[in-house]
């Protein structure tokens, strides 16, 4: 029988489960709330039952493999990331690029494992939102319960600003301000989550909104085989996955160092004279502070490796 502390108030049943779980699969967690072996206060509940401060939450008996409680004993290194803000509410951090948020998928751990690892005297750290592990910039870390749920709903009611930096191949036409096309997830044969432009009466199509502003363009450097490129602000009124660089690439524009939706053979060249990754920055976040309400404005400056290749304004 495990008590809900204040901390762990207002969360879904299977996040909380997850957490307090340590090292159990994911896919265990849902199969024992759907048998119904989890109780809350003696009745049966869902996956996405909210849990209070108080209630009495009582679990099965769970096994788990030798493999997965050594891979549980090793913790996620402890690592700090640099901080653009900090008070008692959140943190808002600049992740490098190549790491991943948080762990599943394949990867051991993220940003918020490690960063729990270096703080082990928070109570509380939780992501407030994601990026992709390939893409740099600002991430919120809440540091209360009431402050994640303040800022969650601030990004699900789209009333947060953010805005990215990317370069894209090709000069992109400065009167293609907006891009409003639905997208649609499914997976390769190898199980690979991929995401497709799609129509609008496509049933499984989440409408899908990016802004597209053009902040600097480089003319082609054929002696060097590059095309042209387009430096892009990109700010984005949804939240689907891999939304911008599906859509920038939908119009014949994509992302110079995408793996997955971008110019393969250009990506090579680019490799050679020191463009390692994608060149996708989450440049500017705007979002009411969750205690006092104010309009705050986060500015995280482009990386060393990915400043070199802008073209001048």
């Amino acid at each position: 029988m495990v008590e809900v502390d204040e901390d762990s108030a207002g969360q879904r049943l299977d996040n909380f489960l997850i957490r307090h779980l340590k090292g159990v699969p994911k896919t265990h967690v849902y199969r024992i709330i759907r048998s119904g072996e989890v109780r809350i206060n003696k009745g049966r509940a869902s996956a996405d039952t909210r849990v209070e401060a108080g209630d009495l939450v009582r679990l099965p008996p769970v096994r788990i493999s030798d493999k997965v409680a050594e891979k549980a004993e090793r913790p996620a290194p402890a690592r700090e990331f640099p901080i653009l803000l900090e008070d008692e509410h959140l943190i808002a951090l600049d992740k490098p690029a190549g790491v991943a948020v948080h762990g599943g998928s394949g990867v051991s751990f993220g940003v918020i494992e490690q960063l729990r690892q270096a703080r082990p005297g928070s109570k509380f750290l939780e992501l407030v939102h994601r990026l992709d592990r390939e893409t740099s910039g600002i991430l919120l870390v809440a540091k209360k319960r009431s402050a994640l749920t303040h800022l969650q709903d601030q990004f699900r009611e789209r009333e947060t600003g953010k805005t990215y930096l990317a370069l894209v191949t090709g000069t992109w036409p400065a009167n293609k301000k907006v891009i409003d096309l639905p997208l649609h997830k499914y997976l390769q044969a190898d199980g690979e989550r991929r995401v497709r432009v799609t129509t609008a009466d496509d049933p499984d199509g989440m409408r899908s909104i990016t802004l597209v502003k053009v902040r600097s363009t480089a003319a082609a450097r054929p002696e060097q085989g590059l095309p042209a490129m387009s430096l892009l602000e990109v700010t984005i009124k949804t939240g689907r996955t891999h939304q911008i660089r599906v859509h920038l690439a939908s119009q014949g524009h994509a992302i110079v160092g995408d793996d997955k939706y971008g110019d393969f053979d250009l990506n090579k060249r680019l490799q050679k004279q020191g463009m390692k990754r994608m060149f996708l920055h989450a440049w500017r976040l705007q979002f009411n502070h969750p205690a006092s309400g104010e309009r705050v404005q986060l500015i995280a400056e482009l990386p060393p490796e990915l400043a070199e290749f802008v073209p001048p304004a």
